[in-house]
């Protein structure tokens, strides 16, 4: 080997190896909330490396396809990244998926055809290049799927027929019994492209049946199969950084899967099989004749304006409106009077792990005053004088502790109505993803303020700087 060949291939690796420690350590500093920014930026500067280390490689013949692919990637990706607000990124998540996913499915289909023509297959080789076609093809359209529902371009309410998972069951079983036949029989094109073609298929029946609920867990999901995918892309052409990076984020995706799972106290397979988010039979819609009561602007404003101590419990309906600047406001004066302001976050609030912590830190909110542990954030409201309910359901359901027939039942929740009063703010009179009714919203210390997050938090605020001016 030439010593230009040494050098080259020395600064390929140490490029990979840079790449590798940054992802490990990018993935360390998103565990906590305060390092997280600094974690996106150790895992930007490891994919920077890793895209050197290949550029680097001498079986590139040319870079014109490579550079027209970096120019009109950048030209969509950088706009679409800046103008997608903090509430659709769940659903940007999702699309990017399936970008990535067709990558590697389109990789390991244009591989398999080169090494068909070459006469160079292998079982190894062709193993590794049906794991990928597999997983890949399977997130391109689950993952579209996800975006569908997320989006509301399709409804987000379970999809299902009868005996779905039995034929779900079905295609999966022929496509890894081809995935076999193509290892035994490298030259089976034809088992080649029904892996590829029922993977296609698997990633819209299996998403069809999993309720809008479910989607944080999903997205994980499907992100640990691009993680997988790539990670079989990497085996099959060699390239040590797609194999570590995959292996991370797949390992990383089916963990937090498993986790966001657990914090619903559901098992993992009740959240893929299990159809959760069906509307609830109409004779449960009937049996609900109680109303809840009401409190005007003015009133809430004066308790709040005076309370010694306010838990703000924050859901997807905070993210939809983004009233997470005017929550600040409202937290900011609250606290001027001598109040304090907690915050409970619950680990499957919003659309995806972490949606409400990453949109209450963007308006500048002090991670200190958030309280994520369930637990913690239930003996905080036990003391507090006010607990604000903004645009949460669900996870304040008292049906999760109290009523084993109700789909929540065992779901840890936090409790505001152990606080002295609380306040619920709230478009409509509609249930949440569940699909059942919330018996909170009934309760004798529950008071309701109806209307868009943003817009009653800042009639609030109006208010409590009024009885500031002296009006």
């Amino acid at each position: 080997m030439s010593e230009p060949s040494v050098v080259r291939d020395t600064i390929i690796q140490g490029s990979y190896l840079a790449a590798s420690v940054l992802f490990i350590l990018g993935l360390r500093s998103l565990t906590r909330a305060d390092s997280a920014r600094r974690g996106m930026q150790q895992a930007a500067l490891g994919m920077l490396f890793a895209v050197i280390g290949t550029m680097l490689h001498q079986e590139i013949l040319t870079y014109s396809w490579i550079i027209t692919g970096l120019v009109i990637g950048t030209i969509a990706g950088y706009p679409m990244a800046m103008r997608v607000p903090m509430t659709a990124m769940p659903q940007f998540i999702a699309f990017s998926h399936a970008f990535g996913a067709v990558a590697a499915t389109l990789v390991g289909i244009v591989e398999y055809r080169h090494l068909q023509h070459e006469g160079t297959l292998s079982s190894g080789l062709v193993a590794a290049l049906g794991f990928e076609v597999l997983f890949g093809a399977l997130t391109v359209t689950g993952s579209l799927m996800a975006f569908g529902k997320l989006q509301e371009l399709i409804t987000g309410r379970p999809i299902t027929f009868r005996g779905q998972n039995a034929v779900n069951g079905v295609m999966m079983a022929v496509a890894v019994g081809s995935l076999i036949a193509l290892v035994l029989d490298p030259t089976r094109a034809w088992a080649f492209y029904t892996v590829v073609s029922l993977a296609f298929v698997l990633g819209v029946t299996m998403v069809l049946p999993i309720g809008g609920g479910d989607m944080p867990v999903v997205v994980s999901l499907l992100n640990s199969y691009a993680g997988l995918a790539a990670s079989a892309t990497g085996f099959a052409i060699g390239n040590n950084v797609l194999i570590i990076a995959g292996a991370l984020e797949g390992a990383g995706g089916l963990i937090l899967s498993v986790m966001m799972s657990k914090a619903m106290n559901r098992s993992f397979g009740n959240v893929i099989f299990g159809a959760f988010g069906a509307p609830p039979s109409a004779s449960a819609k009937a049996a609900e004749t109680r109303e809840s009561k009401t409190i005007s602007m003015e009133d809430a404003a004066m308790q709040l304006a005076y309370a010694s101590s306010v838990v703000i419990i924050p859901g997807y309906g905070m993210a939809v409106a983004q009233a997470q600047h005017v929550c600040r406001e409202l937290h900011e004066l609250i606290q001027k009077k001598g109040g304090d302001v907690k915050y409970a976050i619950h680990p499957v609030a919003g659309r995806m792990p972490g949606h409400l912590n990453v949109i209450l830190a963007e308006a500048g909110i002090d991670y200190g005053a958030l309280h994520t542990d369930v637990d913690d954030a239930n003996r905080v409201l036990a003391s507090a004088d006010i607990a604000v309910v903004v645009g949460a359901n669900d996870i304040v359901n008292p049906d999760a502790e109290e009523d084993k027939a109700s789909p929540l039942y065992g779901m840890p929740i936090f409790r505001p109505w152990t606080a002295k009063v609380t306040y619920v703010v709230k478009r409509g009179k509609g249930t949440g993803f569940s699909g059942v009714e919330n018996p909170l919203f009934f309760l004798e210390t529950t008071r309701m303020i109806y209307g868009d997050a943003k817009g009653v938090l800042g009639g609030l605020i109006k208010e409590v700087k009024g009885l500031e001016e002296g009006h």
